[in-house]
Parts: C-alpha cells; structure tokens; sequence
C-alpha cells in the first residue's frame, strides 16, 4: 500500500493535525518522523479539543500503532505529560513506540534555547524554547543522546559528562549561570527511562516489516515546507528537514516507498514566530481574521501566542507544495472565510520593480511587496457541506483558483475543526 506523507506547504499551521488523524483512520501505522514538542497538532473529536506536540496524530485511532521515529527529537517529561493528560480525558492508551534510535531533547537544550533567545534580544528568531535548536547542533556535532543509551547507565554517564565539558563553558563564561551537574542529569534521565523502556523498540525493521505485508503507513511532519532550514525563510526555520523527501530518513523507511504527498495548504496565511510574511495583514482586519480563525482562533497550539495574519499566497503555496513533491493538497480553513465579501489572494511579489511569481531567496524576500487579486466572497456558513458540487459558486471558484495557481488537485477542503467536517473531492 505505501505510505503517505503529511506535510505542511506554508510556515506551519496549516492543520496537519486534523488531516493525519482523518487518513489514520484507514492506517495501520503513523509515524513522526522530525521535529519535537515544538510545535503542536490540533485535533478536534468526540473526546474534546487537543492539541499534540510529540505525540502522532494517529493516537485517538485504538487500532493504530503509533510511532516516535529516529529523526524526531523526545523529550521524555513532555511525552508523559501527554499521555497522561489524554488518560485523564477519557482517551484509551494509544499503541505508541519509541525509535530506539530516536534522541532525547535534554534539560539543558532548553535552559540554552530560552538564554540565546534572551542573549539575541531584537535580533532573536522567534523560538518556541522547546531546545530544538541546541538539541539539533548536539545531534549534528556527535553529542546527543539516544533514547537506547538508557539502557546502559555507564555509557549514559559518559555521554552527558561529554557534552557538558562544552556545555558549562558556554553556561558559566556566556551566559553568566551555573554549570549543570552530570550526575543530577543523569539521575532525572534514569527517573523517566523505567516509563519509556517497554516503549522501545527498532521501529525501522518494524516499519519495513510492515511495507513487506502491505500495510498502510502515514508519515506525520511538523511545521512546513518553509521552516525548512534548507529551502525555507532561513535563518528563520526550524532545525530538522520539514520535507517529505525527510520522511524516509525520519522515519526510517525506504525513499520509493512514499507513493503519496498530502501538502496541507490554509485558505489563507497565518505564521508563529519571526521572518518574512510578504501577505501580511494587520489591524482590525488581522484581529477579525485571527478571531474567527480555527476553534478558538488562531493562537500557537503551543506557544498560545497570537498567529500572525495574512491572504493565501499563491507565490510561497505553490513553491510548498513543490519543495514536498505534493501528489495532492488539502485546504483547510475555508469556512473561516465566509465572512467577507471580497477575498484577496497574493498573486505575485513586487520585488523592486520586478514583478515575480516565484519565490524568492531570503535576501530577497524581505524586498518583496505583495501583488493581490480580489475573488468574490460567498458571505454564508458551509460547514454542514460535505459535497463540493453543495457550496456555493463563488466558494468553489476560490477553491478552483487557488488550485489552478498551486499546480496541484485539491483533493480535501476542510469546512471546520471537527474530524468529520470536510469535503473529498
């Protein structure tokens, strides 16, 4: 069957959450594949409102083995607190397992994320403080941890005590604080591991296995094409490949096995964090669309801040779905819309004087002038529409445009927050 990769076109957002917990239904397997408990997935079903930072968005399906892969980044206190809360709500335990591969998110990656954002002041990037940044530079140097060191303490001990010999001088001599202590680390580390052991597992033999009997695996991304520290608005990304090409690596499955790209696209532009966002909005307008936005607005599922606002860009959309190799799209939000009477979408960039549909190097971008088109609204509630043929003209013409300028069939309009509230097309 192949697997299917669920990855964001724009800077995240987008509602990737709603859209894995749809397709899980028919999987028998959903994989993380990169990122941490920076960023969070919304989903909205029949036990409340959630929103999933580490875990898969697969976790509400009883049938589904749910997986934390090699590429994502764990941080163990943050898993716990997840599972537990969704016990405390009613939710069945989910099947979950850990890549024994996968590395953890330590207590100094955050405590360094939250004094360079500070050290930065102005010039910082919007991070969340999650400590993926330093958690990604520990990976790449050869100092992280793997969650199957906490099966050999010894080797533990001498992976902490390695990193910290940088780790104090960068804590005492710039930043002003005290070292950290190898042997407190460790003890905290060794307090989590008796809850994460059973969960351990060599999930690549696992999911190739899988692939061998044909059964369905989805591949869940964090955040969007643009986050990308290679192709996005660096150095405003995040610190892991947001691309589906990333997925068989993340995951640990074989490249020819991913047969099928969803990019999750939004009717319009939101962003959380810093950098470039050429069809921004403000004022009153970005208010009414932010309130209106989503469940409960448009606020950071993890950070709770307020998303900056804008009109779908056609420019940055059609470049995402192209970075992800998308097959297909879904546009999410396009109830949220119904209020206006008149739509306008970002068609090109006004850089300078030349006039370009296609997006831009960072250096540039921050030159770039948005050029819009106005559509016509629909000014009517749709989200009891489940056909597309049933919404209005004017709602499928926006629908028809944004498709013609992305290059890629929408195959999913979302018409609300609930599981059930969307249109196949």
């Amino acid at each position: 069957m192949g697997v299917t990769a669920i990855v964001g076109a724009n800077w995240g957002d987008e509602g990737k959450g709603k859209m894995t917990d749809v397709l899980a239904a028919e999987a028998e397997y959903v994989v993380r594949f990169q990122g941490g408990s920076n960023a969070g997935h919304t989903i909205i079903n029949e036990y409340g409102k959630f929103a999933l930072h580490t875990l898969p968005s697969g976790v509400f399906h009883p049938n589904v083995t749910n997986v934390i892969g090699p590429g994502a980044a764990l941080h163990m206190e943050d898993l716990f607190h997840e599972l537990d809360a969704l016990k405390a709500r009613g939710v069945p335990a989910p099947i979950l397992l850990v890549s024994d591969r996968a590395q953890l998110v330590l207590p100094y990656h955050k405590r360094f994320d939250e004094w360079e954002e500070k050290r930065l002041g102005d010039r910082k990037f919007g991070s969340t403080k999650a400590g993926i940044a330093p958690f990604y530079a520990d990976k790449y140097v050869k100092l992280g941890i793997q969650t199957g060191d906490l099966l050999d303490e010894q080797r533990l001990r001498r992976r902490v005590e390695a990193a910290l010999e940088i780790k104090n001088i960068l804590a005492v001599h710039l930043y002003g604080k005290p070292p950290f202590s190898a042997e407190i680390i460790v003890r905290e580390l060794l307090s989590h591991a008796a809850r994460l052991k059973p969960l351990l597992q060599d999930t690549t033999t696992l999911l190739h296995e899988a692939l061998n009997r044909g059964e369905r695996i989805v591949a869940e991304g964090q955040l969007g094409a643009l986050r990308d520290p290679d192709h996005g608005i660096y150095p405003y990304s995040t610190s892991s490949s947001t691309l589906a090409g990333f997925a068989s690596v993340g995951a640990g499955l074989p490249p020819y096995s991913i047969n099928r790209v969803m990019a999750v696209i939004k009717a319009y532009s939101s962003a959380v964090g810093e950098g470039p966002l050429t069809a921004e909005i403000s004022g009153i307008t970005a208010d009414e669309l932010r309130t209106r936005g989503g469940d409960a607005g448009e606020y950071g599922a993890t950070t709770g801040r307020p998303r900056r606002m804008g009109w779908f860009d056609a420019v940055a959309t059609s470049y995402g779905c192209k970075l992800q190799g998308a097959t297909e799209a879904a546009l999410t939000n396009l109830d949220v819309l119904g209020y206006l009477d008149d739509i306008p979408i970002c068609t090109a960039y006004d850089i300078e004087g030349d006039v370009t549909q296609q997006f831009p190097v960072s250096s540039l971008l921050e030159k770039a002038k948005p050029v819009f088109k106005t559509l016509p609204g629909w000014t009517t509630a749709i989200s009891h529409i489940r056909r597309f043929e049933d919404l209005p003209p004017n709602a499928q013409g926006y629908v028809l445009e944004l498709e013609r300028r992305i290059g890629v069939p929408i195959r999913y309009v979302s018409v609300g927050p609930e599981r059930g509230q969307f249109i196949q097309r």
